[in-house]
């Protein structure tokens, strides 16, 4: 069972959610406005959702989203919104802000129950509908066969579209992970990892490499693998750090059975970053750590490396990704490719390094595609005729 956020996590946002949020309200829209357009609405879970909104009166993730439903909804694209929380202090102070909206006219409620015990009425109601499933709980949550039961199924086709956005948190791993090695283990705890990862095949990695970063890296992607592997979706991750250059603390999770669904969750990503990286609070932070303040590197450098030198860096080795792909196919859609267009820059930069990388390839006259068009996860590229 996740715990709750104490009370000090709600004073005001912290960095972590300052990323996640900035994510989380750009990728949603394109989701909803993308597939909601389509259809009778849109229905959203969030599953741990806290207290709605800071003590500072900033909106927490689960108000972001009642905004982004009043807004789209004023445009056309309804929504059918479930915040469930079972701290009954935030659950408290959740409610009211629920209802707020709810008194707007935003289709939404709140409940203090756990979230696997209302998926069944979450489902019920997504018949026919595309979605979208947060799940951001304060440690381990939903069990791994019951993630993927919801995500199969009934839910496994490409319509109506089903979406998980889910915190897979590091420190919940390696603390637990710290009892395989221990003298005093406790197996029921271990056992709770277990039903989050889907079987006990995280001991034998932390058997053999201990709880290294590479040994955690290793259980995320294992993850991953398996997650895709059991719900049929692609899946991509970004790291999310508690203060600049600091080890990440989280993963956020998508799986989405849209090519077109992980091109744009990688640029909210790249976007997102740099806005978290445009905060006071981020500036701050990389200051202390350049004074040597609680400075826990994983990265070398004291600063963030600017958006613009990083998409310059990525331009040619995107270029020849595109290339490859063009001699491969012949003729390909980029959309349709976005692990393949972007490799290790997936995330990182932002899309319209592709549209440069395409007209780099043609003014270089080894692609007859110019570049030009909107958007740009349409364009297509051809390789030179022979």
């Amino acid at each position: 069972m996740a715990t709750g956020a104490g009370d000090r996590y709600w004073d005001k946002q912290s960095l972590p959610s300052a990323l996640k949020h900035e994510l989380l309200q750009r990728y949603l829209p394109i989701f909803a406005g993308k597939t909601g357009s389509k259809s009778n609405g849109v229905v959203y879970l969030d599953g741990y959702a806290g207290r709605g909104r800071y003590d500072d009166g900033q909106p927490g993730s689960a108000e972001l989203i009642l905004k982004i439903a009043e807004d789209q909804g004023s445009r056309g694209i309804s929504y059918r919104l479930f915040f469930h929380e079972t701290d009954s202090k935030s659950y408290a102070a959740l409610k009211p802000v629920v209802d707020e909206y709810r008194a707007r006219g935003v289709p939404a409620e709140a409940s203090p129950d756990e979230a696997i015990s209302g998926l069944s009425k979450v489902l019920a109601a997504a018949q026919g509908l595309p979605l979208f499933l947060f799940l951001d709980p304060c440690g381990l949550g939903i069990p791994f066969s019951d993630l993927t039961k919801v995500l199969s199924g009934p839910r496994s086709g490409r319509w109506p579209p089903t979406e998980v956005l889910l915190n897979f948190s590091l420190e919940a791993v390696r603390r637990i992970a710290g009892h395989v090695h221990s003298s005093t283990p406790n197996e029921k705890t271990m056992q709770r990892l277990d039903a989050a990862l889907g079987g006990d095949w995280w001991r034998d990695i932390i058997r053999e490499r201990r709880v290294t970063d590479d040994a955690v890296r290793e259980i995320v992607q294992e993850f991953m693998n398996r997650l895709g592997e059991a719900t049929q979706m692609q899946v991509c991750a970004i790291p999310v750090t508690r203060a600049p250059l600091h080890k990440p603390v989280y993963h956020l999770v998508l799986g989405t059975r849209s090519s077109i669904g992980v091109w744009y969750f990688g640029d909210c990503a790249a976007r997102a970053e740099q806005k978290w990286w445009e905060t006071r609070e981020a500036q701050e932070a990389a200051r202390d750590e350049a004074a040597g303040i609680d400075a826990l590197f994983e990265i070398s450098g004291l600063s963030h490396p600017d958006i613009e030198k990083v998409e310059a860096e990525a331009l040619p080795v995107i270029a020849e990704n595109i290339a490859r792909l063009a001699e491969q196919y012949g003729r390909f859609k980029v959309g349709d490719y976005p692990g393949e267009v972007f490799g290790r820059y997936l995330g990182v930069v932002r899309e319209t390094v592709v549209r440069a990388a395409i007209k780099r390839l043609h003014a270089d006259g080894r692609t007859p595609s110019d570049g030009k068009g909107s958007p740009i996860t349409g364009l297509v590229v051809t390789r030179p005729q022979r």
